[in-house]
């Protein structure tokens, strides 16, 4: 069932174009990430998903309604890009006022527990960790017991570990059947969490898959480097697509069991590889491939 579908989206600010034809659907249950760079539209996007914009063109349903709809209020839990807290606003008193908001809220202490805040509900919202404010923003996300999630570059900012304990909770988020609609532009990220990707690019949507989908389409094949000084032939070796040599490091790049045969073919030349890396393509390549740019 579709949750989420964004068609031919755009979206104006003065002269500027900030959305120019953005379009995806979002299936229940999944973990749907939207990636791109620093002003590609991702935010933009969501903002109209969650109804704090109006679109200027195309069209946005969530759960079968326009986003302003009272009912979609009521069942989308919202993660904002930036979000603040009066500093001195407990983290249990936080999540009774948004409680109030929702109809049907859950229960927040169990809520707390989850998401490992229990021991801090009396703790001021300025005494908290960068790690710790991140999860109190995803529980006051999911405290009107929510059929949608859409969190916003919720990890920026936080330490690697953090970053990996909130990876887990977006899992366990999903697991708990939440569907996240999930914005980033860490490709690790969205490589690690999400079932399926929409790259968007300059407003528009150049692409949607999954990781894998996109790493195959965009950055398919295998690169193999080595040391040696000895000479290698290794043309017409199965899989190899190029050979390049430079100061006696050796690249080679093609498909399939690439390293397996590059190795293969070497010690049949009695040639001993030194230093042999293998680098397998990944989203952050896929995502250069499709966009021309770095993340």
């Amino acid at each position: 069932m579709t949750v989420i579908e964004v068609q031919q989206l755009q979206k104006r600010y003065g002269e500027r174009e900030a959305v120019r034809d953005v379009t995806f659907s979002v299936e229940r249950g999944e973990i749907f990430g939207v990636i791109g760079r620093n002003g590609a539209g991702k935010t933009t996007t969501v903002e109209c998903v969650e109804g704090l914009r109006t679109a200027d063109g195309g069209s946005v349903r969530v759960l079968g309604r326009g986003p302003g709809d009272p009912v979609v209020r009521q069942r989308l839990g919202v993660q904002l890009q930036e979000s603040q807290l009066p500093d001195r606003i407990r983290v249990r008193e936080a999540m009774e006022l948004f409680a109030t908001f929702y109809e049907r809220p859950a229960a927040t202490g169990p809520l707390l527990e989850r998401l490992g805040l229990a021991e801090h509900r009396d703790q001021q919202y300025k005494r908290l960790s960068g790690g710790q404010k991140q999860r109190l923003s995803i529980a006051l996300s999911l405290v009107g017991s929510p059929e949608v999630a859409v969190l916003d570059e919720l990890t920026t900012g936080l330490d690697p570990q953090a970053r990996r304990d909130t990876w887990r909770l977006i899992s366990d988020i999903r697991d708990g059947g939440v569907t996240v609609l999930l914005v980033t532009h860490f490709m690790d990220e969205a490589e690690r969490l999400c079932d399926r990707i929409a790259v968007i690019d300059q407003g528009r949507t150049v692409a949607v898959d999954t990781p894998a989908g996109l790493i195959r389409r965009a950055a398919p094949g295998v690169t193999v480097t080595f040391r040696t000084s000895a000479p290698a032939h290794l043309a017409g070796v199965p899989g190899v697509d190029s050979v390049t040599a430079d100061d006696g490091i050796w690249t080679v790049t093609g498909r399939g069991n690439l390293a397996h045969e590059v190795s293969k073919a070497l010690a049949a030349q009695e040639v001993v590889p030194l230093e042999l890396n293998i680098v397998q393509a990944d989203l952050e390549s896929a995502f250069v491939a499709l966009t021309g740019k770095e993340s």
